[in-house]
């Protein structure tokens, strides 16, 4: 109805997430409503090119491929951010004929700090920032930080229905299937770590232990230490950790030449 597609009127939306048949639900939804749109990918090997030409045929303006180089995945955001949205609002007070983007949604930070950094004057013209991701929600703490940060921002990395079904669920679903995908190896009988038993820990545990895997966990709160005592085979309480170590320091590259190989890290 005309009341639906008036809901997101005027709303000029960059978008950088994986480019996925689910992304695509909620860039289609979004034009529904009203919002014009510029898709990029957030992740080099991860768009599915059916539906990157699926939303380009659509007239969606979409600026990625499967397998980029890191070098076009960086000019795909820099085309995605500079480039202009037509004003297709007949009735707007307005005698710019084309206009910049004026909000965010972002999956790890990459658009939000590419455009902070190289065109702050479309980055000051912001009014709503989107995040998915903790790296994201980390890079704008810094940016807020230095007093950088023109717009409010959403968290959705926190919200409960992200939390509480996307974590655990979602994760549940995806990480036995990701890593058949990409190893082509049976999953019975190895031997999986599971670093941290938060609700994406638990969700990855449980889908571990379904398929036949002896499961180990490390975990440095002693609440979920102790539920995951409870819930899988092994665990093990790395308590001294959190105050010694940042988080990428968990598992870094000086860890990888004690690695057997063809092992698998997610």
């Amino acid at each position: 109805s005309s009341g639906i597609n008036a809901e997101y009127g005027g709303a000029r939306i960059v978008i950088c997430t994986h480019i996925t048949a689910q992304s695509a639900v909620l860039v289609e939804t979004l034009g529904a409503c009203g919002a014009r749109v510029r898709v990029c990918s957030c992740n080099i090997h991860s768009t599915q090119n059916e539906v990157a030409a699926a939303l380009a045929e659509s007239g969606i303006s979409v600026f990625a491929w499967k397998n980029m180089t890191e070098k076009d995945f960086w000019w795909c955001i820099d085309q995605c951010v500079r480039g202009d949205f037509d004003d297709l609002n007949e009735t707007a007070v307005t005698t710019e004929k084309a206009l910049g983007p004026n909000m965010i949604l972002d999956d790890g930070g990459d658009m939000t700090q590419y455009m902070a950094t190289n065109c702050p004057e479309r980055f000051a013209k912001i009014i709503g920032i989107v995040e998915e991701n903790v790296d994201g929600i980390h890079r704008l703490y810094n940016l807020s930080r230095a007093g950088k940060l023109p717009a409010p921002v959403m968290n959705v990395n926190e919200s409960v229905t992200k939390t509480k079904f996307d974590n655990y669920y979602a994760s549940k679903e995806s990480i036995t299937d990701a890593i058949k995908r990409s190893t082509d190896s049976m999953l019975s009988g190895k031997l999986v770590v599971v670093c941290g038993f938060g609700e994406v820990g638990k969700g990855c545990a449980a889908a571990f232990s379904g398929v036949g895997c002896v499961v180990m966990v490390t975990e440095i709160d002693p609440i979920c230490a102790i539920q995951a005592c409870m819930q899988v085979r092994y665990s093990i309480l790395e308590s001294g950790w959190i105050e010694e170590k940042t988080f990428e320091d968990w598992l870094s590259h000086r860890h990888f030449p004690n690695y057997r190989s063809k092992r698998a890290k997610g």
